[in-house]
């Protein structure tokens, strides 16, 4: 990997990262359904203008049905649920946690399709089940119904994650990543709109959160996904899944620099043992790298 990509991977995973920062300073003002129909909204927008810029032909009428299918269990529901869970939980913690995200890639390939499983696959998920462990049992949040509550919907959401992208590469086997990345966020914006619509806010939000959102929505998911497609067609995509290892790291960075959350030596243990585990499951084939690929966050 040349310096250039090395360092759009690292430019990548800290965009990725920067979401739970945003995610945790938008949601309790704006409530975690219309925060994430504004975020996949202004995405989408945004995506579209840099197609436009780049003089790309957008194509995703074809599979529109297939597009709001994608956008339901690929972004509007893990990102809900990411949200949710930040209403009680860091944003580092948040970001370990949903790290899990190719372990459950490798469970729902051997029960959905049938991937051989091999004893370094298996070793890895059990060593990261031993990370959360180590992560949250000896974290120092107090683990009331609330915590137990968003803690579930972090995992919830990284299964969602694991199930959207077996799902992408199995429907959209043919379709440009531009046009995926658009037409996901399109149709997350569909699911979600009657929903934020109730839950519209009583009040204007403020500077802080107003600059969470775009940021959320901007950078860490129009440029962050154009980054993403970027890697992915230079580098290939098993070495841009490894920025699922560094999205946690960054997490926690921006978690203690601009919220000045707490960290313990339990923390960076569970991380390094999770970290540990998504290499072997990440590096096991081929085919369940590329179901990993959707990361996010």
């Amino acid at each position: 990997m040349s310096l250039k990509h090395f360092s759009i991977l690292i430019l990548l995973a800290s965009l990725f990262g920067a979401s739970f920062l945003f995610m945790k300073i938008a949601s309790p003002s704006l409530g975690p359904l219309f925060l994430i129909e504004s975020r996949v909204f202004i995405a989408a927008i945004s995506l579209i203008i840099f197609a436009r810029l780049l003089k790309q032909k957008i194509e995703i009428k074809h599979k529109w049905k297939e597009l709001i299918v994608l956008g339901t269990i690929n972004a509007a529901i893990p990102f809900v649920l990411i949200a949710y869970a930040e209403l009680n939980l860091s944003a580092s913690l948040a970001a370990i946690i949903n790290s899990t995200t190719p372990l459950f890639s490798v469970i729902i390939s051997i029960l959905w399709l049938k991937e051989g499983k091999n004893m370094r696959s298996l070793f890895g998920i059990i060593i990261g089940c031993v990370g959360v462990g180590i992560l949250v049992g000896w974290s120092p949040i107090h683990l009331n119904v609330k915590a137990i509550l968003s803690i579930g919907a972090i995992f919830l959401a990284a299964l969602f994650y694991g199930i959207g992208g077996i799902y992408s590469k199995i429907a959209f086997q043919n379709m440009k990543s531009f046009d995926l990345a658009i037409g996901q966020q399109l149709g997350a914006s569909i699911v979600l709109l009657p929903f934020a619509i109730i839950d519209i806010p009583n009040q204007l939000p403020s500077i802080t959160v107003t600059v969470s959102v775009l940021g959320l929505a901007i950078f860490s998911t129009s440029v962050a996904y154009l980054l993403y497609f970027y890697l992915i067609k230079n580098i290939g995509s098993t070495k841009t899944v490894s920025v699922t290892l560094l999205v946690p790291i960054f997490g926690i960075i921006w978690g203690v620099l601009f919220l000045h959350e707490q960290t313990t030596l339990s923390t960076y243990i569970g991380l390094g043992v999770i970290l540990m585990s998504i290499f072997l499951v990440s590096n096991t084939k081929q085919k369940t790298s590329d179901a990993s690929q959707q990361v996010a966050k």
